[in-house]
């Protein structure tokens, strides 16, 4: 049995992954993904235990002392801090995550931009596998621990876990925007949701929209007395007597002194001059960087560029557009059927506009280091970070920490979470590609003084709410509301 901790991350994966090779050796790499990094801090205290899947699924012969020492071994590891593996099989896994979480929960929380689909067979290994990740939870968490549970596949373990262990001190915290009322009550299970995140004494946005949002569905489905900071639980969860549940914003961040020091490093700095002049040495270079999501806008991008070049406000060789698009979530059709689409948009924009020479389009469909994208943002001249919805976006935050210069500009959509921090950015409307044609044109032809002064604040601002912060003020807010149950 796992040592008994008293604070307790839970996520979907752990800091770690499993890659088992063909004679059954089991090794464990670092998990990409900034939630690793942003909690680094709080998890080196030397009494911290992680909750997550580990990328391989049941049964599988595991040892939670093995893994332990296996993340020691890992150079830039998460300190001393336990791991704690929940077992998936594949059936689990594809009913959980791939079905109801990212088929049914992901396009409804980013305003339906799919359709999202409603099954039983998806929502019940949903519950069985929260129910999992309670149950590990409630075995390793000390007498009055304070456990931070992660996510929108995990939004039912608060509730659960306040059943097993009401003496826990529970923190939750969305990572993608919660939908408006209108939106949320299309979910046939909205109210099993909501008593599950209720089950939290601090329920965390990344923006006071989200949090807004989260208070008027407690109202309307569970007819809770509520005000701008929160609201009175009775008898949810099986709690006793009355309960308050504190709500509120928590916009994560990055570690900006990390990128800035990235970024003035030689190795970087000559990775970025090799990438302008492979691409041709062009008066701008554009860059987009994105997980192929259907959220991102990588669409509204392309199509923006290539009109750009179509009516001779781009002239042939002035400009390149490199996008990154890293492989994500290939097993659901929704994101074999996009990649599948912006493939033939760049096809078809190289065959209309393409010139001797480098390409006006560069498309890379494949995963990137930390360090090569930071030369990307180094490179670039024009940052394109345009979804349609965004919980924050933390690679807009990225190419503002690289720009130590205070050059470059950020064309931002104002359906990010940034763009509430950020107001200095080129903002669009995503859904208005003349809009977005303008921003482009505005960007790349802005006095460099202006674009000086952007990014100047931009900066400024990142170097005070930085992902320490973040990290250190929800766990601050979490104390206190729990001290004021």
């Amino acid at each position: 049995m796992p040592e008994l901790r008293n604070f307790i991350v839970v996520a979907n994966r752990l800091p770690v992954s499993a890659e088992t090779d063909e004679d059954g050796v089991t090794t464990w790499t670092r998990s990409p993904g900034g939630l690793v990094s942003s909690l680094e801090p709080a998890l080196r205290g030397g009494d911290a235990a992680w909750v997550g899947w580990s990328g391989r699924h049941a049964p599988d012969p595991y040892s939670t002392e093995d893994l332990g020492r296996e993340l020691e071994a890992i150079p830039d590891g998460v300190g001393p801090c336990q791991l704690v593996e929940v077992e998936l099989t594949r059936e689990q896994l594809e009913g959980y995550y791939e079905g109801f979480s990212n088929s049914t929960l992901w396009p409804l929380y980013h305003d339906a931009i799919a359709t999202p689909v409603y099954h039983r067979h998806q929502w019940e290994p949903y519950v069985e596998v929260n129910r999992r990740f309670a149950e590990r939870v409630a075995e390793v968490a000390a007498e009055g621990a304070t456990i931070w549970v992660h996510d929108y596949q995990l939004q039912l373990v608060p509730g659960m876990l306040r059943e097993r262990r009401p003496d826990l001190r529970i923190g939750f915290f969305l990572h993608i925007p919660f939908p408006p009322l209108e939106l949320f009550v299309q979910l046939p299970w909205r109210t099993e949701i909501v008593e599950g995140l209720l089950g939290a004494d601090l329920v965390g946005f990344h923006t006071p929209l989200g949090a807004q949002n989260f208070l008027a569905v407690t109202k309307r489905l569970l007819g809770l007395a509520t005000d701008e900071t929160g609201a009175d639980v009775g008898d949810i969860n099986r709690s006793s007597g009355r309960r308050r549940v504190t709500v509120g914003a928590f916009p994560i961040s990055i570690d900006t002194a990390e990128y800035d020091a990235i970024a003035r490093t030689a190795e970087v700095q000559d990775a970025a001059k090799d990438i302008r002049a492979k691409l041709g040495d062009p008066r701008v270079v554009l860059l987009g960087v994105d997980r192929l999501d259907y959220t991102k806008g990588i669409d509204v991008r392309l199509k923006a560029f290539t009109e750009l070049l179509a009516d001779g406000s781009i002239a042939p060789g002035e400009a390149v557009f490199v996008q990154i698009a890293t492989p994500s979530r290939e097993n659901v059709e929704d994101y074999q059927r996009l990649r599948d689409e912006i493939e033939l948009m760049v096809g078809r924009a190289l065959g209309d506009h393409g010139v001797l020479g480098p390409p006006p389009i560069q498309y890379l469909h494949q995963p990137f280091e930390r360090e090569s994208l930071v030369a990307f943002y180094v490179a670039a001249d024009v940052m394109l970070v345009t979804p349609y919805r965004d919980g924050m976006n933390l690679v807009a935050k990225e190419y503002i920490a690289a720009r130590y210069e205070d050059t470059g500009a950020l064309v931002l959509s104002e359906f990010t979470g940034a763009a509430v921090e950020l107001p200095q950015a080129f903002q669009v409307n995503p859904y208005d590609a003349d809009g977005v044609k303008q921003a482009i044109r505005d960007a790349m032809n802005a006095d460099p003084a202006d674009l000086r002064s952007r990014m100047k604040a931009m900066r400024e601002h990142l170097f005070v709410y930085d992902v320490d912060r973040w990290a250190t003020s929800f766990l601050a807010a979490l104390e206190q509301s729990e001290a004021d149950r």
